[in-house]
């Protein structure tokens, strides 16, 4: 098996994003966009169907040897080297034509997610890492202006009472039976809001807000974010304090306030 470099698979990662956006932008707010319930009651649109396949189509051509993990056609393969796949993260903003929506995808090593793309063609941006290599962003202005990709850094905010928090949605917090938590969560902070999905991430990621925290997460859902918060300084783990995308919960922060902020959301840690 060849052996590649986290450069390599970036770039073929970001390659992917691209041909993404093509796909899903040309289908936002479409008349015909197909829309169909999966079993777990979540919706489906013929775009998100699209862009997966487009991807697993690229991955097999250039990483035949590689597993894939994607939302809508599932698990692929048995590789260590998995890339983990959400066509379209914001799947109802996207049916409503809101612009918070993006193309998700990441590779993970043993597990460990070491590249991340997070491409969001309605907002006009792009954002990635990889391990050691340090989280950038573009803008669709910057790229055709030929302007450099920008440097991402979380905040320097070091006390709750000045931070900024989206906490996402109330509804999955009382549905995971921790509203109690998020609320005491909201008083602690200077202010909240629920941004919702990968942009609130991103957020964070820019040093725009300073924690960002939800329940009722798939892996897909995180991959990708993990090595861009982490490689602009930040911290991502699970409420529950674990490292990865396996469970099913996100608590990320700028670093500094993290440990402050799993007293609240989860005390008996």
């Amino acid at each position: 098996m060849p052996d590649y470099t986290f450069t390599d698979d970036l770039s073929l990662a970001l390659a992917l994003a691209h041909d993404a956006d093509l796909i899903s932008l040309d289908r936002f707010r479409s008349l015909d966009l197909v829309v169909t319930t999966k079993p777990d009651r979540t919706p489906v649109t013929d775009a998100d169907q699209a862009v997966e396949r487009s991807i697993r189509s690229g991955i097999e051509a250039a990483r035949p040897h590689d597993s894939i993990l994607g939302e809508e056609y599932g698990t692929q393969g048995s590789s260590d080297r998995q890339w983990i796949i959400d066509p379209i993260d914001g799947t109802a903003n996207f049916m409503r034509g809101v612009p918070i929506w993006g193309t998700l995808i990441s590779l993970a090593i043993h597990g460990e997610p070491v590249v991340g793309v997070v491409s969001s063609p309605a907002l006009g941006q792009r954002w990635w890492a990889a391990r050691g290599h340090g989280a950038w962003t573009e803008t669709h202005e910057m790229q055709a202006h030929n302007g450099e990709p920008r440097p991402l850094r979380v905040s320097g905010v070091s006390e709750l009472a000045d931070a900024t928090l989206s906490y996402n949605s109330l509804q999955g917090w009382d549905e995971a039976g921790h509203l109690d938590e998020v609320v005491a969560l909201n008083r602690a902070v200077g202010r909240s809001r629920a941004i919702g999905d990968m942009w609130a991430y991103m957020l964070l990621a820019e040093g725009a807000i300073d924690i960002v925290s939800e329940y009722d997460l798939k892996p897909y859902d995180m991959a990708a974010l993990i090595p861009i918060i982490e490689e602009a300084g930040g911290r991502f783990t699970a409420i529950t304090g674990e490292t990865g995308p396996w469970h099913g919960s996100a608590l990320a922060t700028n670093a500094l306030l993290h440990d402050a902020v799993r007293q609240i959301v989860s005390p008996r840690a």
